[in-house]
């Protein structure tokens, strides 16, 4: 019994008790007080009547002042509790009546579907790029306002368990592709095992916080188990890496030759506020600009005289010479720092996987957290002052922020740029719309995990396309596109219909990375493309 059936039910109740015991109480004194005996029914009539104000003069004047007391009391006990019914009985009857109803199964002939077990903000990147490829998808939610507000955004949802193998089973879960559970990790070891006893041969892809307990879900018969935060983390700890070594450590390799890389402008580097004609990037690295990052808002038709400033992010391809060169020319030249060269500010999953990659790389740092504990440098608030000054910030060169929480990160961007402006500052952020805030108040990078999760879980239930950067700003995916079958990249207009970049074209157990306006696609050509998830997402509706 739901909370509004057990108020309806309580206040049915106490109604029924209240007018029975006033009847009793009238029949009492009409006749001790007025000499006027009537009926238990006569007495519950009048009753009736004064508690719905629809009159009771049957029985008026009365003489007694007792019974004149007790009738006006009763006058006001009965308005209170008449106004008591609406919120009570009626005003929820109606809203139950009137409001979305969310389906409590899906439709029999549902087949090939995914089955996801998420009411986190991650849902919204998985969603999207099942959408890209018209894979159809289902959302068990247990709540009834999650459920609604879901449904309403144009999601196929229903309301149930997603523990239970009867929720499961209403999700058509035999029939499905693939079932995605990314709740908590005790939950999600929960909807494994009911998802193993319901249907055993159906993928399963978990997601846990904590990496350590992957085994356990392994046991309870996850076929993948995702660690998205540990990605994100290792991932924040290469752009440190790479500008301390000039070596790239997360390059997306195309081909036995060429490499995808995303490569930040430092504060202090020669290539700062030069045009990109100027730069002469092209002539002392040999690299090809596919586009470039301006203040989290990607562009991949840059000009000759397109403006490069601290904190641009250029995408290139190259040979890893190439790119090590573009590297060494992107570094601060001037500046020289101390041995707190990097502050991590968090400690939580992500801010250990960062510190971890950071010590093995042999790059000095100080860990900053709210909570003391082992490996924590400075107790203290990222978002005041005294703490980032007590961490060294004056001295810094580099400051990753690994906060839970976005709207703290937005504030300490901010505090920490006001306090450093030429410190470079890579954040991590839980959703997506909050990318272009946190560039907004300062950052030089940032990576979401709901586009880590997205794209991870994308990667192992979506056979249709090979997604070959899972932490970058740019995801490249490898995959058929057969309407662009015949026509040559000009022709197709790729880049200016979708923003995305053809890259490379596998072809005969061969890769193409010498693609220009002429080349013409295959029947049986694998493309090679790289854009932001919403360009890819494009050209999957357009070409594939």
């Amino acid at each position: 019994m739901n909370a509004w059936k057990r108020r309806v039910v309580g206040y049915t109740v106490f109604l029924a008790t209240v007018m029975v015991l006033t009847a009793l109480a009238y029949q009492w004194g009409m006749r001790v007080w007025e000499d006027d005996p009537v009926t238990f029914l006569h007495s519950l009539q009048v009753v009736v009547e004064m508690f719905t104000t629809t009159g009771f003069g049957g029985d008026s004047p009365w003489t007694a002042p007792q019974m004149q007391v007790f009738i006006a009391v009763m006058d006001l006990v009965g308005m209170a509790l008449l106004i008591g019914t609406l919120p009570v009985l009626a005003t929820p009857f109606l809203e139950n009546a009137f409001s979305t109803t969310v389906p409590r199964a899906v439709e029999e002939s549902l087949s090939e579907h995914v089955v996801i077990c998420s009411d986190t903000s991650r849902v919204e990147a998985l969603t999207s790029e099942l959408d890209s490829l018209d894979v159809p998808y289902v959302i068990i939610e247990g709540d009834r306002d999650r459920a609604v507000e879901l449904y309403e955004d144009g999601h196929r949802v229903i309301r149930a368990d997603p523990e239970s193998t009867n929720g499961l089973a209403r999700a058509n879960l035999p029939t499905a592709r693939a079932l995605v559970a990314d709740l908590s990790d005790q939950v999600d070891a929960s909807i494994v095992l009911a998802a193993k006893e319901l249907a055993a041969d159906v993928r399963i892809v978990s997601v846990v916080e904590d990496p350590d307990r992957e085994r356990y879900h392994r046991l309870a018969g996850a076929d993948q188990v995702l660690s998205p935060r540990s990605l994100l983390g290792r991932s924040l700890a290469a752009k440190v890496t790479t500008a301390m070594n000039a070596e790239i450590d997360e390059a997306i390799e195309i081909g036995d030759d060429i490499e995808l890389a995303e490569i930040p402008i430092r504060h202090g580097s020669e290539l700062a506020e030069s045009t990109l004609a100027d730069s002469g990037i092209r002539e002392k690295t040999g690299v090809n600009v596919l586009g470039a990052w301006f203040q989290g808002e990607f562009n991949a038709v840059l000009t000759p005289d397109t403006r490069l400033t601290a904190g641009t992010v250029l995408f290139v391809s190259g040979h890893s010479e190439q790119l090590e060169r573009l590297v060494e020319l992107s570094r601060a030249q001037l500046r020289r720092f101390r041995t707190g060269e990097t502050i991590v500010l968090g400690y939580g999953e992500v801010g250990q996987t960062v510190a971890t990659a950071l010590e093995e790389a042999g790059v000095p740092f100080t860990t900053v957290d709210r909570t003391e504990g082992e490996g924590v440098d400075v107790v203290g608030d990222a978002t005041d002052p005294e703490t980032l000054v007590e961490a060294g910030i004056e001295g810094a060169r580099t400051v990753v922020l690994a906060l839970p929480d976005d709207t703290t990160t937005e504030f300490a961007t901010l505090v920490v740029r006001d306090l450093a402006p030429e410190i470079e500052i890579i954040a991590r952020v839980e959703e997506r719309p909050t990318i272009p805030k946190t560039f907004r108040a300062g950052a030089d990078y940032v990576l979401s995990l709901a586009t880590v999760t997205g794209r991870m879980i994308a990667s192992q239930i979506l056979t249709e396309r090979d997604v070959l950067s899972l932490d970058q700003q740019i995801e490249v995916v490898r995959m058929e596109a057969p309407e662009l079958s015949g026509q040559s990249v000009s022709e197709a207009d790729i880049r200016a219909r979708t923003g995305c970049t053809v890259v490379a074209i596998e072809r005969n157990g061969d890769v193409l990375t010498d693609v220009g306006p002429d080349t013409r696609i295959g029947t049986d050509d694998k493309l090679v493309v790289a854009g932001t998830d919403e360009s890819i997402r494009e050209f999957e509706r357009l070409f594939v």
